[in-house]
């Protein structure tokens, strides 16, 4: 009886030792934000690769531990993010979840198309001139249904004005090889893809603070498409 119950204890200690070591071997929870020297530091080639390193996790589904309590206490006094997103308003593309990003990481610009208006240029402006993020993302991503809407000629409420903005890109795939309509998806993409490149051009051209701030390097001005299907984000050239 007495054996048992010795076999019994040193089985009890090897389960809560085996339990301490994997609780070391796991990663420790992020519970910060970034400091303003750690901003200063970064260059914007390192951000894009430190959002494109984070959707790689997103996909592979080993995104990191974050202790959002402690984060928010921590970001209390102050905010330094690495970036500024343009995304579209679509609620399955959760920008910081897809490019592994926790509180005062990134800001983010939503709106159905993701296309730039005077008060996203303005944010923008801020979250880069004033804020010291080091780069402007433009998202967008593949089945867009504001884009489909556009294609479409979709007509209803404010619905109709908003889609004026993304019109240019229908009009720059007017030589598109193939049926323009929003039951090709190739055409859908073709035009996802020039409202992305469009809406940058725009943004270097409507702000001659951003324009200047790239052309100095102190931030960099990219787009990107998302998969809705994979959760992979697309850098494009």
């Amino acid at each position: 009886m007495m054996q048992m119950r010795a076999w019994m204890w040193i089985f009890v200690g090897l389960v809560l030792l085996a339990g301490d070591l994997t609780a070391r071997a796991e990663k420790p929870r992020v519970n910060r934000v970034l400091t303003a020297e750690e901003q200063a530091a970064l260059t914007p080639d390192e951000v894009l690769r430190i959002l494109s390193d984070g959707n790689e996790r997103f996909v592979s589904g080993t995104v990191t531990s974050r202790d959002h309590s402690a984060q928010v206490r921590d970001a209390a006094g102050g905010q330094f993010p690495k970036a500024v997103v343009l995304s579209c308003l679509d609620s399955r593309v959760p920008v910081e979840d897809v490019f592994d990003r926790g509180i005062g990481d990134i800001f983010v610009a939503r709106v159905a198309g993701n296309f730039e208006n005077t008060d996203i240029l303005g944010s923008m402006e801020f979250a880069t001139k004033v804020a010291g993020a080091k780069l402007v993302l433009v998202l967008g991503h593949k089945d867009c249904g504001a884009v489909r809407a556009t294609i479409d000629g979709a007509e209803l409420g404010n619905i109709t004005e908003m889609l004026t903005n993304i019109r240019p890109a229908v009009e720059a795939n007017a030589d598109f090889d193939g049926e323009r309509s929003s039951k090709n998806a190739g055409f859908v993409q073709a035009v996802t893809k020039s409202n992305v490149e469009l809406t940058i051009d725009d943004i270097r051209e409507r702000s001659p603070i951003l324009k200047k701030m790239e052309a100095d390097g102190q931030i960099k001005i990219v787009g990107a498409l998302y998969d809705m299907k994979t959760g992979a984000v697309e850098i494009l050239d």
